[in-house]
């Protein structure tokens, strides 16, 4: 950077790299802003990915938000019918469908925004962004709080028929509060930028000394808490229910039963899994400088791909629950 060129190659290289580590997860761009950089420091072109991305993702969760919101508001047009007669399971399934339709709603947004980009202002992604992350994670620790429920009441029945209405309500409560605390990264970090195509993007903008710390405590959070945990949880009440099932007298409700609880179980992970494993090898290779255009442009396909099976996880919940 001694002569005018040089430095204007190593601004042009700065803005790359900065570009290169605001993605994120779930609403970000990663084919345009992650893992663009190939052999020799020099960087990929984005237009094989990007292309991808605005056929691909439009049409996933144009599919999505057309199946979720009727069924979800289906669920809970029924539930709210039956009122007098709720149960805790019915109260935990009305907030997850709640959880879900807002979630959904957010979806156009996002669709809009990899067919071309982000054109409604930065206030609207900054509401969102913290929209989905909220119920996201309030989706999650929902489906946590119907397991435990069923846990309880098939393994420590006498004990759980005394339980109290109003521990369930608080339980809603801490769950919305929490997930507006995971939101926070939102709230502060999420902005329009452009990218390297110079389309307007909603996405984290971390700054430049700090955006790999930021980036890896966001993404640990989101393994660990929206996934690990929830996971431990799922298994272990699922396997006791099962095992509680299957030690008994067999007859036709309780074979259902089984069936439902394997089904619940598999959606799950087969919704997540792909795409928690797909964004850890990103992260792994967050810094790395060294992989091919090839493989750079797999990953974010594949990142891509496995971010729809979570968005489809909100339309197979009111089948199943």
């Amino acid at each position: 950077m001694e002569d005018g060129n040089d430095s204007s190659e190593g601004a042009y290289w700065w803005h790359d790299a900065f570009e290169d580590y605001t993605s994120e997860y779930l609403w970000e761009n990663y084919s345009l802003y992650h893992n663009e950089c190939c052999e020799g420091g020099y960087f990929c072109a984005p237009n094989e990915v990007r292309k991808f991305e605005a056929l691909f993702m439009p049409i996933v969760l144009s599919l999505t938000f057309a199946v979720g919101i009727p069924g979800n508001g289906l669920l809970v047009g029924i539930l709210f019918g039956r009122k007098r007669t709720w149960s805790v399971a019915d109260i935990f399934i009305l907030h997850l469908g709640i959880a879900d339709i807002l979630l959904l709603v957010t979806l156009p947004l996002w669709a809009a925004q990899s067919a071309d980009e982000w054109k409604f202002g930065r206030l609207t992604c900054k509401m969102a962004g913290s929209l989905y992350t909220v119920n996201f994670y309030s989706g999650i620790f929902l489906l946590v709080c119907i397991s435990l429920d069923r846990y309880f009441s098939v393994v420590h029945a006498q004990m759980y028929s005394r339980r109290k209405p109003w521990v369930v309500h608080v339980s809603c409560l801490v769950v919305w509060l929490f997930s507006l605390l995971l939101s926070i990264f939102d709230w502060i970090f999420l902005d329009v930028s452009p990218d390297r195509l110079n389309r307007r993007q909603c996405l984290r903008n971390y700054t430049i000394e700090d955006m790999d710390e930021w980036t890896v405590l966001s993404r640990s959070i989101f393994h660990t808490v929206g996934f690990l945990i929830p996971s431990v949880v799922l298994i272990f009440c699922y396997a006791s229910i099962f095992h509680r099932l299957r030690s008994g007298n067999q007859n036709l409700h309780k074979q259902r039963a089984c069936k439902v609880i394997m089904a619940v179980v598999a959606v799950f992970f087969v919704c997540w899994t792909p795409f928690n494993i797909s964004l850890f090898v990103d992260t792994i290779y967050l810094r790395n400088r060294n992989d091919t255009c090839q493989s750079s442009a797999a990953l974010s396909k594949a990142l891509k791909v496995t971010q729809s099976f979570g968005y489809i996880h909100c339309s197979l919940n009111p089948i199943l629950y």
